[in-house]
């Protein structure tokens, strides 16, 4: 083990991030009425150039006047590389209430995209005398920015969470995709005149979940695009939570309850983890630094994810 521990990441629930355009004010109370964990506001891609004015108003309306329960409330402001992005934190910060908890910054590509947009937060912040401190949510779809992803998770102590936004990064990338997200047509292996589909997008999550547990960050699958492949999703969220993120993106409704099932423990696994800790204890009582629970190892690697899947479990019920 390191003399570094890896630090906790934020407890909060996080299994699925429900997105929508700021552009269209008419979704905010069903967004806030949903049973997502985590809304995320949208004044990049899915607002025109034209539009990017007013949805920035409607957002810094609906920080205030919106309620948005015990949701974490996320916008996601436009790219370092456009001329909107330093109006969209002003005005989020200026004009908008303290309910907003997080700023969600598109394309990070270095360490020095988190510090400009952090020195711009933090000197508003003192102006205006803010007292709650905006957390940040990076969003990884370049080449460069799964090259410094470590450097990016490592930036700024508001960092909280990076996601993995698949269509970007396939662009940025060169790949020849058909979809955002989901195994693609022509990425198969050949055994005896039978293909098999493997994951595209398997390294750059394995990468993501690495910087996001050596830095206490939450890793969070990004898009899935076809809204009408229940079973895709769902396959794709699996994939995602065994590799160890803790929650996927929705750009359709329909797929908040998709990604819910598949990131809230089930009973069992609550039940079973509740019994693995329990036995631990008995062990530590007798002064043993291990012991068994059906036929299987439990040591303190086992404790440590146990621990985790109770926890997540009982801020789950607090939703």
């Amino acid at each position: 083990m390191s003399f570094r521990l890896q630090p906790q990441p934020p407890a909060r629930p996080n299994r699925c991030q429900l997105f929508g355009p700021g552009s269209n004010a008419k979704l905010f109370e069903k967004m806030a009425a949903s049973a997502a964990d985590v809304i995320n506001i949208d004044l990049e891609d899915s607002v025109a150039p034209t539009d990017k004015d007013a949805a920035r108003a409607n957002t810094v309306r609906a920080i205030n006047e919106v309620d948005w329960g015990n949701k974490t409330l996320s916008v996601r402001i436009n790219g370092l590389d456009s001329p909107f992005w330093y109006r969209d934190v002003v005005d989020l910060l200026e004009q908008g209430g303290d309910r907003l908890d997080q700023i969600m910054i598109p394309k990070a590509g270095c360490a020095s995209d988190i510090y400009a947009v952090d020195a711009l937060v933090t000197s508003v912040e003192a102006a205006k005398g803010r007292e709650k401190r905006i957390a940040f949510e990076a969003i990884i779809e370049t080449a460069a920015g799964i090259s410094h992803v470590e450097e990016i998770a490592a930036a700024s102590p508001r960092m909280q969470a990076l996601s993995l936004g698949a269509a970007d990064f396939a662009a940025s990338m060169g790949m020849s995709t058909t979809g955002i997200g989901g195994t693609q047509e022509n990425y198969y292996m050949l055994r005896e005149g039978e293909k098999y589909w493997a994951d595209p997008w398997h390294w750059a999550q394995a990468n993501i979940v690495a910087a996001c547990r050596t830095h206490g960050l939450l890793p969070v699958d990004g898009p899935f695009g076809d809204f009408s492949d229940d079973e895709g999703f769902r396959a794709q969220a699996r994939r995602s939570a065994t590799l160890g993120m803790v929650g996927k993106w929705a750009i359709h409704p329909k797929q908040v309850a998709l990604s819910n099932e598949i990131f809230t423990p089930t009973d069992e696994a609550v039940q079973e983890a509740r019994e693995i800790l329990a036995a631990m204890e008995e062990a530590k009582a007798r002064g043993e630094g291990a012991t068994t629970y059906k036929g299987r190892l439990v040591d303190i690697a086992s404790i440590k994810q146990a621990e985790v899947i109770v926890k997540q479990a009982e801020m789950i019920e607090k939703m």
